[in-house]
């Protein structure tokens, strides 16, 4: 029962840091830090990915009419007027391709390079100054668009090349771990002019192919010989996750219509001291 507990705290850690540009993964560590679960290595290497498909599958229920590229229902742009083509969504199509351009990136760099990444990178230090910089450029990449006109106001004016940018700025968050793969992709998008809401909504989008495959290859690495207690702890983890990632999406996209990033730039950067301070009580 104590297991089934952290289960549920890890999950609702993962559905609300997933989706905040504060990082997911730093707060995982530091919380797996603190309280264990009495699991194997192994499996909580797969727990800690697995737990993200409640997330994803949250996204893919809220957004499911702007992601589904089938269906005559308010196909703005049908591939032909009548038959087959009447049923499929171009424009969602060409939204799709968007989003892979900006996968490529990180996952060809992450396959190649996944467990060296994360032999070197997956500490306290790195988390720390992480957390810290991606903060600070939240700050000044508000301070400096304030009062700007964006050049991208919907999701549709994302160019193949902007798309291309902002896997860049996502690769950054798949070598370093407190950067924070919606923090890096949205301060990636914010840095080429794209509004608060698209650039969200659109790391939204990009998480579902890259966090299904992570989950996946994880899954697939590890095989599904769970036993009974792992299966309770990763299923409880799942749910949980899924459910408060509905609530924490709704909260982001409400919030950002009204307010900029900086609030979670300075959480960033509080949080990154305290991590310091933290790896260097552990030294002494």
């Amino acid at each position: 029962m104590i297991e089934i507990l952290k289960a549920i705290l890890f999950g609702i850690v993962q559905g609300v840091t997933e989706w905040l540009p504060i990082s997911s993964t730093g707060h995982m560590i530091l919380l797996n830090e603190f309280i264990k679960l009495d699991v194997s290595d192994d499996f909580y290497s797969v727990f800690e990915v697995v737990i993200q498909l409640g997330s994803i599958i949250a996204v893919v229920i809220l957004f499911w009419n702007k992601i589904w590229p089938f269906g005559k229902k308010d196909n703005k742009a049908p591939l032909a007027k009548t038959g087959i083509g009447a049923w499929i969504k171009t424009d969602i199509f060409v939204l799709w391709f968007h989003i892979l351009v900006s996968c490529v990136p990180a996952a060809v760099i992450g396959l190649l390079f996944d467990e060296l990444f994360e032999e070197l990178f997956y500490n306290y230090w790195t988390v720390a100054i992480m957390l810290i910089l991606v903060g600070i450029a939240f700050i000044i990449i508000e301070n400096k668009n304030k009062g700007k006109k964006t050049k991208i106001n919907s999701v549709a004016d994302i160019t193949y090349t902007t798309a291309l940018l902002i896997g860049i700025f996502q690769l950054i968050a798949a070598i370093f771990p407190g950067t924070s793969r919606s923090g890096a992709t949205i301060v990636g998008a914010l840095l080429i002019g794209v509004s608060r809401t698209v650039a969200a909504e659109y790391t939204f989008y990009l998480a579902i192919p890259v966090m299904f495959g992570a989950s996946l290859l994880k899954m697939f690495k590890f095989g599904l010989d769970f036993t009974g207690k792992e299966f309770a702890i990763l299923a409880v983890g799942t749910i949980v996750a899924f459910i408060v990632s509905l609530v924490v999406i709704r909260f982001l996209l409400g919030y950002i219509r009204k307010h900029d990033f900086k609030a979670f730039g300075w959480y960033r950067i509080v949080l990154g001291i305290i991590v310091l301070i933290y790896g260097i009580v552990t030294l002494i």
